[in-house]
């Protein structure tokens, strides 16, 4: 027999995005649980409202499934001793398994026989187990937390009830002052306290009470209103997915609305006039059909149509006084020059134990210039960097900026253009912050993106020259996404950075130019080991996933360069099924392997054909020559195609040849031999961490 089973928690209204992750954790948590206790359930709906977090179970079962298993104990050697006697550890065994020695049988295991008994475990009926979700209520966790009245635990928001009902049953346990019973609450304005006769009366008994508590079907409802209004009024809507999900989340009865505002702040860039409405005011805008913005908004009111004239003259007030201020910063801020602004950002410090923001640009000029130049970035292309990176973190002393701090970049690149900077430098400015999350967009322009690098490489090798290193959870800066948006950047230009050469060279050329009272050398192999931590990341996030142990692989690649570590995993992840992958992976390793024992230094590394001994050191020499040349140049899917080529060769070779030769001359040239070989392997990385089972 089953029955449905509903959980309830009421609290406090919670932050907007805090609910979809709060009611997936509830979710996963329950249904661990059950699993845990042994106990079978259909469907597990979910519903979530900033008020609320539920699960309905359906046909969950009335008890847990009864247990049956076979315990393997000592040997019968050890079991009984020599006058045929239980021995304690015998006894031991059974008591454990709450039995008697009258329980023992005995089995034979590959030729030796053992103790065993069969148990019965008697399913517990749900009723006792369900008030155990108490535990699973308070051990959820949450990205910020709260504790009130006198007590010391802590949750995302007070609870105030929880309801936990068996079918038509009460499931008894108390969380703090809270009690678990039948009550829930309807709409904090519009509906009332209301008594649940049974689980499955959840959803309607709260529609009823003007809760939507469906978070699909509120989010579809404001959908259709919005399309609506839209269509009704020959609008575009942009219905951007995370504005939605936050406004969703933010309501319980939606009902949507839409306001105007004065045209005279279209004037005002676009950008400006959206930052306000949607990520200030949480409203959606509004185009023409020919795409120009219109003076609308559309808001999402928690409640019913009742006083609809109030709530939309109070949202435009709201609205107006916003716009009010971002017109008068747009206006003032034009009144002072670029070069007034950075003039600004000497007193403006960057961090104090850093320095300031101009000192900042100066260091990114630098290095940014350095890598235009590797990057391949044209003379003109090198100007506009030049300028871009004297200037770029002007706006951040506009009126503008420091009103809404989410217009960095965008407002630095509006000011540009009005003052006369190329569109190039202009982008520049924009693209510099670019990702502004880990999987956001990528600067577009050649320009920006060595700013936006430039920039980022800075900031890190500050903060890691101070002692400043990320460490656990611990990343005040944001330095991974930093770091991580260099990797992705990069990869997306197709630009080789070998990271120890290059940081070793900006390192020299910050220290050179200007003293910053910074040394860039501190904690480099830090810095390396952090942005190749970057591109694991980059990689785990793949589709299709890359093996593990060939990201292993690349990942200790001789250049250490992301670019080159992309490309090697794609080249061996399109030979991982061929026929004859892990023969070569296995001569290739055998050669790494022993040229790792080489004890001299030496960057000439000559064959000597007359210390040869047999054909096969000769077949070998004759191959691995006529393709040496190329090595440094070739594709590596060509490299990888030297090292199929030379296999047979390989294994011939270790089957005619000891290496480990008591000449040491002899010895000195074959391993010569073997690190040639080892070096078109290591354009690769360590192909010793390949795991190859077939």
């Amino acid at each position: 027999m089953t029955k449905p089973f509903l959980l309830e928690i009421g609290l406090e209204e919670m932050p907007a995005h805090v609910v979809m992750p709060s009611i997936q954790q509830l979710e996963k948590r329950v249904r661990d649980f059950l699993e845990e206790q042994h106990l079978t359930f259909g469907t597990i709906k979910t519903y979530a409202t900033p008020r609320r977090l539920a699960v309905l179970i359906e046909d969950l079962a009335d008890k847990q499934a009864d247990i049956h298993e076979e315990a393997k104990g000592p040997a019968k050697k050890i079991a009984l001793d020599a006058e045929g006697n239980w021995s304690k550890a015998a006894q031991g065994f059974v008591r454990g398994q709450g039995l008697t020695t009258d329980d023992i049988t005995f089995k034979a295991l590959k030729g030796v026989e053992y103790v065993y008994v069969e148990k019965s475990i008697i399913g517990k009926p749900v009723e006792t187990i369900l008030p155990e979700l108490k535990a699973v209520i308070m051990a959820m966790t949450f990205p910020t937390r709260m504790h009130w009245a006198d007590y010391d635990f802590e949750y995302i928001r007070p609870i105030h009830w929880i309801v936990a009902l068996l079918d038509d049953e009460i499931i008894d346990f108390s969380i703090l002052n809270v009690t678990t019973g039948r009550t829930t609450q309807g709409h904090r304005f519009l509906g009332q306290a209301v008594i649940l006769a049974k689980a499955t009366d959840y959803e309607a008994t709260l529609e009823a009470q003007f809760v939507i508590a469906d978070e699909a079907k509120r989010q579809n409802l404001i959908q259709t209103q919005i399309e609506t209004m839209a269509q009704e009024n020959d609008w575009q809507v942009d219905l951007d997915a995370n504005l939605l999900e936050e406004v969703t989340n933010l309501v319980e009865w939606p009902t949507a609305f839409y306001g105007q505002f004065d045209p005279k702040y279209l004037e005002i860039p676009e950008e400006v006039l959206i930052t306000s409405m949607k990520d200030n005011q949480r409203y959606f805008y509004a185009r023409s059909q020919a795409g120009d913005l219109l003076p609308v908004f559309i808001g999402v009111r928690n409640g019913n149509t009742d006083f609809m004239e109030n709530v939309i003259a109070g949202n435009e007030k709201v609205l107006t006084a916003r716009l009010e201020d971002a017109d008068f910063f747009y206006h003032e801020d034009q009144k002072v020059t670029i070069e007034q602004n950075v003039a600004k950002l000497q007193n403006v410090s960057f961090h104090d134990k850093i320095g300031s923001l101009a000192e900042k640009m100066t260091r990114v000029g630098l290095i940014a210039q350095f890598l235009g130049q590797k990057f391949g970035l044209s003379e003109a292309e090198l100007v506009d960097l030049q300028r871009a990176s004297d200037i770029y973190k002007f706006d951040l002393v506009t009126g503008m900026v420091g009103e809404f701090a989410e217009l960095q970049g965008v407002m630095g690149e509006k000011y540009a253009l009005l003052q006369g900077e190329t569109p190039a430098v202009a982008t520049a400015i924009r693209e510099h912050y670019m990702p502004i999350s880990a999987e956001g967009a990528l600067p577009a322009t050649k320009v920006g993106a060595v700013l936006a690098i430039a920039d980022k490489f800075d900031s890190m090798a500050d903060f890691f020259a101070v002692g400043m290193i990320p460490s656990g959870s611990n990343d005040p800066y944001a330095l991974r996404r930093q770091a991580y948006g260099i990797i992705r950047i990069l990869e997306n230009q197709n630009w080789h950075f070998p990271m120890a050469d290059y940081q070793a060279a900006m390192s020299d050329i910050v220290k050179q130019q200007a003293d910053f009272n910074l040394d860039w050398s501190t904690n480099a192999d830090a810095i390396s080991d952090f942005l190749t931590d970057r591109v694991r990341q980059r990689f785990n996030g793949m589709r299709p996933k890359v093996r593990r142990d060939i990201v292993d692989a690349v990942l200790k690649n001789q250049s250490q360069d992301p670019v080159v570590m992309f490309e090697a995993a794609k080249v061996l992840s399109d030979h991982q099924d061929d026929a004859d992958f892990k023969a070569t992976v296995e001569a290739v390793t055998r050669v790494l392997r022993l040229a790792e024992k080489v004890d001299f230094a030496t960057t000439d590394l000559t064959v000597d054909p007359a210390l040869f001994e047999n054909e096969a050191e000769k077949a070998l020499y004759t191959a691995v020559e006529d393709l040496r040349g190329t090595i440094a140049t070739n594709p590596l899917a060509d490299n990888y195609g030297i090292l199929q080529t030379l296999r047979p060769l390989i294994e011939a070779y270790f089957d005619a040849t000891m290496v480990m030769a008591e000449d040491e001359a002899v010895r000195r040239n074959r391993l010569t031999q073997l690190m040639i070989i080892a070096q078109i392997a290591l354009t690769l990385g360590d192909l010793n961490e390949l795991i190859v089972n077939k």
